[in-house]
């Protein structure tokens, strides 16, 4: 009984499936050339969602040829702009993976940092009103990798010159985040985490602003430590590198400038 129930079902699910009405393919029959011509047109109308369904049926129908290599470095424009980062990074790195030689794969690399870039714009206002001893930017450091592959491999790219001015900014942020982590390290009187933070950054990161700053991490965190000898030689390069740094202005000569107070 239950199986002839289920039968049943099957065939007027069936049934009610077939009187559906088919769905209209509307780009049926266009040519590589027209799917191109109506995803750059959905671009400049700003719509993005319908441009992207065009590059990929233009690059289904017809994967070979010039229209379907533009189509997938277009496409990840498109992503772009319709907030879709990770397909818009995704469509980058294939584009890269697939033509290395691409007379236009420096954009490649170019808007990969960008959308990265992007995804942390963010960042600096963080950096100075959050807690970021949880928090990893890996947006920003892929940004600047993409920025650096871009300059390294293509110095004359037009992209080039503001690919180095994000990555000037970059590394500043990024030091500012270390210096920010460290003295979140320090308040919490994690010293040995913060002696690390700061090292890091004077490492990773050296003659940005924030070297004053790791420096003056140092010179506490060695001294709460009770790690007279080092507290010292990192406050002897803080007086040498910043003479006039506020860190130091009114502190009493000796160790005990190891307490002025900061942050």
């Amino acid at each position: 009984m239950l199986r002839n129930s289920l039968a049943v079902f099957m065939v007027l699910w069936l049934a009610g499936c077939s009187l559906l009405p088919e769905v209209q393919d509307e780009t049926k029959g266009y040519s590589a050339q027209r799917l191109y011509t109506s995803a750059k047109e959905a671009m400049a109308d700003g719509n993005y969602e319908k441009a992207i369904k065009y590059y990929e049926s233009l690059e289904a129908r017809y994967p070979y040829g010039r229209f379907a290599q533009q189509a997938q470095l277009e496409v990840a424009y498109a992503y772009f702009k319709d907030r879709e980062p990770a397909s818009a990074i995704a469509a980058c790195e294939r584009f890269i993976k697939l033509h290395p030689n691409h007379p236009n794969v420096d954009y490649a690399y170019y808007l990969k940092g960008l959308v990265n870039f992007n995804e942390d714009l963010g960042f600096t206002g963080y950096v100075v009103t959050q807690d970021l001893s949880d928090r990893d930017p890996k947006a920003a450091r892929e940004a600047f990798e993409s920025f650096k592959d871009l300059a390294t491999k293509y110095p004359e790219s037009k992209y080039t010159p503001d690919a180095i001015k994000r990555m000037n900014y970059l590394v500043n942020a990024l030091s500012s985040h270390e210096s920010y982590v460290a003295q979140y390290y320090y308040r919490r009187g994690a010293h040995v985490a913060a002696v690390n933070r700061a090292q890091n950054l004077l490492k990773t990161y050296p003659n940005t602003p924030a070297t004053e700053e790791a420096l003056a991490v140092l010179v506490r965190s060695y001294a709460a430590m009770g790690l007279t000898d080092l507290s010292m030689d990192s406050q002897r390069v803080l007086e040498k590198t910043f003479p006039n740094s506020k860190y130091l202005k009114g502190a009493p000569v000796g160790l005990a400038k190891a307490w002025w107070q900061f942050w």
